[in-house]
């Protein structure tokens, strides 16, 4: 645990913060992280939200923001409000919504994220989980498995992280995501196909986790408060393609039952497969059962559709490539499915 003697002093201020998040009548299901509501102000995002070295804001939102549109960022990075005497962020940072402690790393050196906190979440039975890097402090008492509330002071905005180029007093943010995760058995899968490689954070490596946009959560909550749906949120997505798995039993079909489809042919015949359609992030966001009848390749994995203006908007996660007039998963699409039905 990170110790830090200026996190005192921002407990009272994020008192005020956390009634500020709250919209009078409205019971949210997710709250703004840090004290920092500018989003939900008209033009507020350039104040709400701080971008990378020499770009505009818009690099610090979500999506194939970075390196000419080639580069994902699976977070938002929000920007600062409240700094020491040397100009260090002193920020309390919060819980998004209730949930509990899955994961804490406070050792900066092994993760560009520095200082982070994963946080579970169940929010009408789909367990989500948000993440708060850059960390300065981790509040005392945050271990995994504890539960937290809507609110609760976790840690401090910072600027840690093990990367090359340093984060500048000036850039100070949270990076703050949303994610579903792949596989509890990542570890297995990560030592099978990267042998010799390091992996200091088990499950809660970052290829384990395919984030959904904070920004678009963020609001749609706000506006429809105790309407919001989680699964209806994810089953909004914008579709990328489609691909057929030839497998019956993978962890993403238990973990995320909620997005699995009702099909009569599958139904009565058994089922073979499964059709799965993703976002542009690799996001399996409906999984429709597919009896063998319906199956037109042999196949463990068949891209069967492509959406390309969608593709040709956001390529930066390079699941799938043209060749010529022919679409084909690359192998890095081919790579998440592997890991999806691992």
């Amino acid at each position: 645990m990170v110790g830090l003697g200026s996190y005192t002093r921002g407990i009272r201020a994020v008192m005020v913060g956390a009634v500020l998040a709250a919209v009078p009548g409205v019971a949210q299901v997710f709250q703004l992280p840090t004290a920092n509501r500018a989003l939900f102000e008209p033009g507020g995002e350039e104040r709400f939200l701080v971008g990378t070295v020499g770009r505009s804001w818009t690099s610090g939102c979500f999506g194939c923001v970075r390196s000419d549109g080639w580069q994902m960022h699976e977070g938002l990075d929000i920007r600062c409000l409240q700094r020491d005497k040397q100009g260090e962020p002193i920020d309390p940072v919060m819980a998004t919504t209730d949930g509990s402690v899955a994961y804490v790393n406070s050792r900066p050196s092994l993760s560009n994220y520095g200082n982070y906190i994963v946080l579970k979440h169940e929010i009408d039975g789909v367990e989500v989980f948000s993440l708060y890097a850059h960390l300065r402090a981790i509040a005392p008492g945050i271990r995994a498995g504890q539960p937290v509330k809507a609110g609760q002071v976790i840690g401090t905005m910072g600027r840690t992280a093990n990367t090359r180029e340093t984060i500048s007093k000036d850039r100070a943010h949270v990076h703050f995501e949303v994610n579903l995760l792949v596989n509890d058995d990542f570890g297995a899968w990560f030592n099978k196909t990267s042998p010799g490689q390091r992996n200091d954070h088990g499950k809660w490596n970052g290829q384990n986790l395919l984030g959904l946009d904070p920004k678009l959560l963020l609001l749609q909550s706000k506006a429809q408060g105790e309407r919001f749906n989680m699964v209806e949120f994810i089953r909004s997505q914008t579709e990328m393609c489609r691909v057929v798995v030839r497998d019956t039993r993978f962890p993403w079909l238990q973990r995320y039952s909620a997005l699995v489809e009702s099909n009569a042919v599958a139904r009565a015949e058994g089922v073979a497969g499964y059709e799965l359609v993703l976002n542009y992030n690799g996001i399996p966001f409906r999984l429709i059962p597919r009896a063998a009848s319906e199956l037109k390749s042999t196949s463990r994995y068949h891209l069967l559709s492509v959406n390309e203006p969608e593709y040709r908007n956001n390529p930066c996660r390079r699941l799938i490539t043209q060749r010529g007039t022919r679409w084909e998963l690359t192998p890095r699409g081919i790579s998440l499915l592997d890991l999806l039905t691992y």
